[in-house]
């Protein structure tokens, strides 16, 4: 029995050495609180792509000012709570001006409140459309974001890039450079859900940590994926991986793995 323990004690000893097992409890719930900070994070990326779908995309060959006419025809039919209105910047680009009043003005249920213009440049054979939200507010957080995409004449590619003080935490800054290129059959901008990729940094009391997120998927009006992964490098030299299930994300939950610990499954944070 004596050796039978001692044989035990050993193999214990060397899987602890060379990592593996339950996480402990602290560790876990510090990874959780990681992953919820770096979620408030993607959510102003995401959030600039769902206001993004609200505008149809540009349709190639089409007269540019024809467009954004109809554009913003098609915004005031959706949304009837802005105002949608046009404007000639100069010969190679119009706007479309959005104004959101405040109060409870929901768009893709999120209520929005503010003024952005989406600008439109280039010609039948390649448009660029940009615009800078700072001046929304969504769900009454600031909107620290650009974003755009460029169409006609080869694959259209979508961006968002969000940063500065985080929302809720301002103890925290963040960056999220969220490009995403669109797919036949992979519903990105414009339908009821929003998947989207990209690298990230966060930093905050602890030092800078990495982000890398991965097909983050996410339904209209929700906080958090239900598919997908966030990946964090934390300034301590730990990394964390949440990934996101349809499954779990029923149930609330998502999947933690701290460095090379055993998965555990946790609420998320919403």
């Amino acid at each position: 029995m004596l050796r039978r323990t001692t044989g035990l004690a050993v193999l214990t000893a060397l899987a602890t050495a060379c990592g593996g097992g339950a996480p402990t409890q602290e560790q876990i719930d510090q990874a959780r609180d990681n992953v919820g900070v770096a979620l408030i994070a993607a959510s102003q990326a995401r959030a600039a792509l769902e206001l993004l779908g609200i505008l149809p995309v540009y349709t190639c060959g089409e007269s540019r000012r024809s467009f954004v006419g109809k554009a913003a025809q098609s915004v005031q039919a959706q949304v009837g709570c802005v105002t949608a209105s046009t404007e000639a910047l100069d010969a190679t680009t119009d706007a479309v001006i959005l104004s959101f009043p405040e109060g409870s003005c929901e768009v893709r249920e999120h209520t929005v409140s503010g003024q952005t213009a989406f600008k439109y440049s280039g010609g039948e054979d390649r448009m660029e459309v940009k615009a800078d939200l700072r001046q929304l507010r969504v769900d009454d957080d600031a909107l620290q974001a650009e974003v755009g995409y460029g169409t006609c004449g080869d694959e259209s590619r979508y961006f968002a890039l969000a940063e500065g003080p985080l929302p809720r935490k301002p103890e925290y800054t963040f960056r999220v450079d969220s490009r995403v290129g669109k797919r036949d059959g992979l519903p990105i901008i414009g339908g009821t859900s929003l998947v989207f990729n990209g690298p990230g940094e966060l930093t905050g009391p602890e030092g800078t940590n990495r982000l890398t997120f991965t097909e983050l998927e996410y339904e209209l009006g929700e906080r958090a994926p239900k598919e997908g992964e966030a990946l964090l490098e934390t300034a301590d030299g730990r990394t964390v991986k949440a990934s996101f299930s349809t499954t779990l994300w029923r149930l609330g939950e998502m999947e933690l793995t701290i460095d090379d610990r055993d998965p555990v499954t946790v609420p998320i944070v919403r």
